[in-house]
């Protein structure tokens, strides 16, 4: 088989079908998803092990490919013909060799997405901590990137991202632009993260917060007058803040609970949604910090965010069931589809 020639043709599928992703693994036909569903791909064979070794070789370094082999387990990155960026997963079940491979959309402005006006204000800010968080594969890498690349073409800043792998890749513009891969540029998260304070830095992008050192030295970046930007995979702004928490022992809770408090700026909670006429649009609860919620962090009492958040539209808050609505009302997507996605349906019934 010319793997290369494989791998690239079904590479061009995920692109040419406005795909999400792509599924291989040995003993099956490969698979994509397109438009949240997942489509087996039954023109193909059943690749063989030895076929999933020979692709994973047109995509992946030998260095890296032995020590997928000795770990199991692999992040990376690939660039297909300068056209498009893919991020790549490559594990083992079984005994056998899977590769999942995700298409990072291109750049794209806070408009394109659909996102609201007020995340733009968000990434004007000169220091703070906002968080864009959902459930894999719902768009939160492509918001920070549209945040990114605002600052980068309206200010001049010093941007340093940490990631594992790098996604999108950005173009100098006003700002410089320092892209780290983590096992490539540094060892891990956290000291990257700690390395940023020595290097003059004004804006950084974390890719994803994963241990309680990566979250309390981010929080600490943003109290002493830097802008972070990152992700959790939690579900909305109250259980995100409680997850942040809940991962310190218990004798240093209440001091992150008030660092919390202060340096804030918000959380964005998005979903991509199936359109009626085809592809997704984004759904999205967002917090934003003021002195209401700051009290309700400081004072355990994270419960009551919900609540705030639903009456504080006029700040330009909004709750996933109002902009689910709105989707609605703009005849974007069904009421079914609504109430599939939406964490409190029978709040959506009483709304409708």
């Amino acid at each position: 088989m010319d793997y290369k020639a494989k791998i690239e043709e079904l590479i061009l599928t995920i692109i040419r079908e406005g795909g999400s992703d792509l599924h291989l693994g040995s003993g099956r036909v490969p698979a994509v998803r397109i438009a949240g569903e997942l489509i087996f791909l039954v023109k193909y064979p059943v690749f063989t092990n030895e076929d999933m070794l020979g692709m994973l070789s047109e995509v992946m370094p030998k260095v890296k490919i032995e020590q997928f082999m000795e770990t199991q387990e692999a992040d990376f990155s690939f660039d297909f013909h300068n056209d498009a960026r893919l991020r790549g997963n490559a594990f083992f079940q079984k005994g056998l060799i899977c590769i999942v491979f995700r298409l990072v959309p291109k750049v794209k402005t806070i408009a394109e997405l659909h996102l609201p006006q007020i995340i733009a204000d968000l990434a004007r800010k000169k220091q703070g901590f906002f968080l864009v968080v959902g459930p894999a594969g719902q768009g939160k890498s492509t918001t920070l990137s549209a945040m990114v690349d605002l600052i980068n073409n309206e200010q001049a800043r010093n941007i340093i991202t940490i990631e594992d792998p790098i996604e999108h890749i950005y173009i100098p513009n006003k700002s410089i632009i320092n892209q780290r891969e983590v096992g490539i540029d540094t060892k891990d998260f956290h000291v990257a993260l700690k390395s940023v304070f020595r290097e003059d830095v004004n804006v950084i992008m974390v890719g994803e917060m994963r241990t309680p050192e990566t979250i309390s030295t981010a929080v600490t970046a943003a109290e002493t007058g830097h802008l972070v930007l990152s992700t959790l995979h939690t579900n909305n702004a109250s259980q995100t803040i409680d997850r942040i928490i809940d991962s310190f022992p218990g004798n240093q809770q209440d001091q992150i609970r008030t660092q919390l408090a202060a340096s804030l700026l918000g959380i964005l909670s998005q979903r991509l949604i199936p359109r009626i006429t085809g592809g997704l649009v984004p759904a999205y609860e967002l917090l934003l910090n003021n002195n209401a919620v700051a009290n309700l962090i400081r004072e355990k009492r994270t419960h009551e965010i919900d609540v705030v958040i639903e009456t504080g539209m006029e700040s330009g808050m909004i709750d996933l069931n109002h902009s689910l609505l709105e989707l609605v009302r703009a005849g974007e997507i069904s009421i079914e589809t609504a109430h599939t996605f939406s964490l409190n349906p029978k709040g959506l019934e009483r709304m409708m």
